[in-house]
């Protein structure tokens, strides 16, 4: 009989899912169990996946699944002919036994290929796999998709009969899988599949569902479960409520994916209200009433056209009651003592100074290894001043005692209530209360912003005196980690030295800070009483490691970004300018020969014994093609320094278009490794003049191909 096509449903009806792993649950649910319908010729390559993923439930629907797959030609290697077979033809004992593993016995001997396998001829069996039934392939699917579920803890419960325990992420009440109208028998998690699944807790219109067909489940769901199954529909259904809801008021909602997920994952039936607090607790931080909201409370604050902060918030339910105002009532007390508390926080916290605060710091334990917070302290400070040093300029005086002010005052707000109930907040509290404390906006910004970048894309620091310390400060914590051996290892990162390094990437180069990135590490090692010759070594590596991969994540190439941090740049805020020299330079017609010809010099070099001259010598220039580049040499390099002294990289690099005549000359005509040791000698140094000029910019035997 020929295997049909048909539409295939499979859910799992669990209890409630952890909101914030939904989205993966789903996703992986439906990916694998897609996957390895496909690997068995279940599914075509072609076949539509669409994952369902509510609060309680996982599900994926698959267009055209066969109900047989396809049978299929295998080969199953054998052994050497030599083994198989003795010297008469005739099938060995060893060859039999293989056989008869396989099914087969000495009859299919003639019907055997031989193939040339390595150096050895192989005896092959050739035969046909009998493709998989839609039973047996779902089963290893689902027993595969759940296996494979990216579960952030496993529970156990019991089944009905009181002695079977299951392993899952939640305990699961149904199980549904149908091709077309046909229940596919499969069983999971101690469940048999069927055709019922259950709608909304509390808004279904009828309980259980039945599902007709494997091509109803939404459709029914959605009429009768007053549930939207599909986690992206769900989604797009809230944004739209939530961007209505807002325009009715006039207000606008922050877009924020984290929340918009994890509150897509706590409702089946969404339905966007508006709240309303006490415009009094305004008076509070608004960075304060908005994490409390949204990690407390899971609402959407809403702003005005100017982006402040109101008094009213949206709130996501997941009930459509005919009276929406007991449950809006409800939310609004919920939040008001939360509301309380951080106005409470801030008030008492007021009360003392950032600078009363700091002695305590020496209470407070950084690392076991590395001393107090206290003491961190000072050593942020020591390298803010020594950086501030380092930028010096017309207001350098100015800009360390910004820095050092802010350095000693930026870890004070560790110890409030408000960070110490809402540790996002730490930085960010230290702005309000430097200002409240009387300290400049540009020591206020400093602490504000010391924290920063916090994330990837996220933005700088806004002031010189913030930039000085954030790159103290993650500096600071790159030397301690480095200096007691706590590398990031594989995808363990647990101090995030990986985002500290990223940042101070960001900052020496999106900010243009003229400083030498190996001085600022040597500031930073000079802060710990020990000497760390090898950590720092291994902090100036992990730093370059994270601005190559940064730098090609903004579209320069691997050759391009090779080039210019193989000539050791020592200011990071020049390597844009190199970069587009080097793209420029990769454009001239002579760029290929150049390269290559830059690479043959650099190994020749490499392979010389001792150093080479370090002048050429005139009178030793005998073939016309050495003294034709000796000139060329001495013709450009005045040009090609004084572009480079003045950061005109593009220029310098163009004008070493001139060499390539002479260089292919001198390769051509110019034995350099000759048996006069005084000629031999003086055409390495000329060579070594040659790579000098090339090099400056950028290696650029790192574009050759």
């Amino acid at each position: 009989m020929a295997a049909s096509v048909n539409n295939l449903l499979v859910e799992l009806f669990v209890e409630e899912l952890p909101p914030k792993a939904l989205r993966a649950l789903g996703e992986a649910f439906a990916g694998t169990l897609a996957a390895s319908l496909k690997a068995q010729g279940l599914a075509g390559a072609d076949a539509v996946i669409t994952p369902y993923a509510s609060p309680r439930r996982l599900g994926v629907h698959v267009t055209g699944v066969a109900t047989k797959a396809a049978d299929r030609a295998v080969q199953h290697k054998l052994m050497p002919v030599a083994v198989a077979l003795d010297a008469a033809g005739r099938p060995t004992p060893a060859l039999l036994k293989k056989l008869a593993a396989l099914g087969a016995d000495a009859s299919v001997v003639p019907s055997l290929s031989r193939r040339v396998d390595g150096k050895a001829e192989v005896l092959f069996l050739d035969g046909i796999a009998a493709g998989a039934s839609l039973a047996q392939g779902l089963q290893q699917a689902l027993d595969e998709a759940i296996a494979k579920l990216p579960i952030p803890k496993v529970m156990s419960y019991q089944l009905a009969d009181g002695w079977t325990s299951v392993h899952f992420v939640r305990p699961a009440h149904g199980l549904v899988a149908l091709h077309g109208a046909d229940v596919v028998p499969v069983h999971a998690l101690g469940l048999e599949a069927g055709r019922t699944t259950h709608g909304h807790r509390f808004e279904a219109a009828a309980d259980p569902i039945e599902l007709p067909d494997a091509d109803a489940y939404v459709e029914r769901l959605e009429r009768d479960g007053a549930v939207i199954p599909g986690f992206e529909a769900r989604r797009a259904e809230i944004v739209r409520q939530l961007d209505a809801a807002a325009a009715a008021e006039a207000l606008q909602v922050a877009g924020d994916d984290a929340l918009l997920d994890e509150v897509t994952a706590l409702v089946e039936r969404p339905n966007v209200m508006i709240g309303r607090f006490d415009e009094a607790f305004l008076a509070v931080p608004s960075e304060c009433l908005i994490l409390t909201m949204k990690a407390n409370q899971k609402y959407f604050p809403l702003h005005d056209a100017q982006g402040r902060l109101t008094n009213k918030f949206l709130i996501v339910s997941n009930i459509r009651p005919a009276d929406a105002r007991a449950v809006i009532g409800g939310n609004e007390r919920v939040v008001r003592p939360r509301l309380a508390d951080a106005k409470f926080f801030f008030d008492q916290d007021r009360k003392r100074t950032l600078d009363s605060r700091v002695p305590q710091l020496a209470k407070v334990v950084y690392h076991g290894r590395l001393g107090t917070q206290g003491e961190r302290v000072e050593r942020v400070r020591a390298i803010a001043r020594a950086l501030a040093q380092d930028l010096g300029g017309a207001d350098g005086a100015a800009l360390a005692a910004a820095v050092d002010r802010a350095a000693r005052l930026a870890k004070a707000d560790l110890l409030t209530d408000m960070v110490g109930e809402f540790p996002e907040l730490q930085g960010v509290m230290g702005g309000y209360y430097a200002r409240h404390d009387g300290e400049t906006e540009e020591v206020a910004l400093a602490i504000e912003d010391h924290y920063k970048p916090r994330f990837a894309g996220d933005a700088l620091p806004r002031g010189m005196a913030g930039v000085v310390v954030a790159l103290a400060d993650k500096l600071e914590t790159l030397a301690g980690l480095f200096g007691i051996g706590q590398l990031p290892t594989g995808d363990k990162d647990p101090f995030a030295l990986r985002r500290h390094a990223l940042g101070v990437t960001r900052m020496l180069v999106e900010r243009a800070l003229p400083l030498d990135v190996h001085a600022a590490i040597a500031h930073a090692f000079a802060a710990f009483p020990s000497s760390h010759g090898q950590a720092q070594a291994e902090v100036a590596y992990f730093l370059r490691e994270r601005l190559a991969g940064w730098l090609r994540e903004q579209g320069w190439t691997a050759p391009e970004v090779d080039a210019v941090l193989e000539a050791r740049p020592a200011r990071w805020a020049e390597i844009p300018q190199r970069l587009a020299a080097v793209r420029a330079f990769a454009a001239l017609p002579e760029a290929a020969a150049l390269a290559a010809a830059n690479k043959r010099v650099g190994n020749i070099l490499k392979k010389s014994e001792g150093a080479p001259p370090v002048a050429v010598d005139a009178a030793l220039l005998r073939e016309p093609a050495e003294r034709s580049l000796a000139s060329a040499i001495d013709a450009v390099r005045p040009d090609v320094d004084r572009l480079y002294d003045a950061g005109a990289y593009a220029e310098s690099l163009q004008k070493l278009a001139a060499l390539r005549a002479p260089v292919d000359a001198f390769f051509d005509q110019v034995m350099v490794n000759a048996d006069d040791a005084a000629l031999r000698a003086n055409r390495l140094a000329l060579l070594a003049s040659l790579h000098v000029a090339m090099n400056r910019v950028a290696d650029l035997s790192r574009l050759a191909s």
